[in-house]
């Protein structure tokens, strides 16, 4: 699957699961919830990290493409140790911990994944120029210093008051959809790597094809626009009774 369809999934995953947050204690904005989309949808590219030429390799210029061609030699190639729910588990773990513990990384974190989620669903520029690559990185940090003021309630708050309790639900979550989204074609994904066995369920013949472009894309988009206001009627509801004694 294309960069963009990876990063439509994550942010749709996330609009239909983030309402169910609430019942862990954690209420969001509207706004804090398309936040959390933009950083599923980057954890959504994550796993091609082992992709040299891919939309995250493009997303900050010569950094990330150095990064991501380092990262494909130690696993293995595009689609191996990435490319497994092992991994998702990392990668949700690992933000968990930063997000609780060391959450100055955290932001720098959240800077990547907002950058990537931009540059995935085509809000950002054409890729391969240095201007872009600067324009994406003021864009994704405008947006990180807007969410680093965002005001949360409930578990998981950190040094500031913010809670981050979401930050690893997010990022496993965007991982697990492209692990998803690259094993229905016909390639698949080795997910319980290192057993090199792969899932594979030919459901789009072809990456970048007709049915991905045709079908995948829209019903994806068409998803998110319902999600979306689904979860910001429920936000405002659930803020509405809040503060009028419902």
């Amino acid at each position: 699957m294309m960069g963009h369809t990876h990063a439509l999934a994550g942010a749709a995953a996330w609009l239909g699961t983030a309402p169910f947050l609430a019942d862990f204690g954690m209420r969001m904005t509207p706004g804090q919830i398309a936040a959390g989309a933009v950083v599923c949808a980057g954890a959504a590219l994550l796993p091609d990290l082992d992709h040299h030429d891919g939309t995250i390799a493009n997303t900050f210029g010569p950094v990330t493409r150095v990064l991501c061609k380092g990262i494909s030699v130690v696993s293995g190639g595009h689609r191996h140790a990435t490319h497994s729910l092992l991994f998702c588990a990392l990668m949700a773990v690992g933000a968990d911990l930063l997000s609780q513990h060391v959450v100055q990384a955290w932001w720098v974190m959240l800077f990547l994944l907002i950058g990537l989620g931009l540059q995935g669903i085509g809000i950002g520029v054409p890729k391969k120029e240095h201007f872009d690559a600067l324009l994406n990185a003021a864009i994704a940090g405008g947006l990180t210093f807007l969410l680093a003021q965002m005001k949360f309630t409930g578990p998981g708050l950190g040094t500031h008051g913010y809670t981050l309790g979401w930050a690893g639900f997010a990022v496993g979550l965007g991982c697990l959809m492209h692990v998803i989204t690259d094993s229905i074609t016909p390639q698949g994904c080795p997910v319980f790597w290192p057993i090199p066995w792969r899932l594979a369920i030919p459901l789009v013949p072809r990456t970048n094809g007709k049915v991905e472009k045709w079908v995948v894309t829209p019903i994806l988009t068409l998803g998110i626009v319902i999600l979306g206001i689904r979860s910001s009627a429920g936000s405002f509801a659930a803020h509405w009774l809040t503060h009028n004694g419902g």
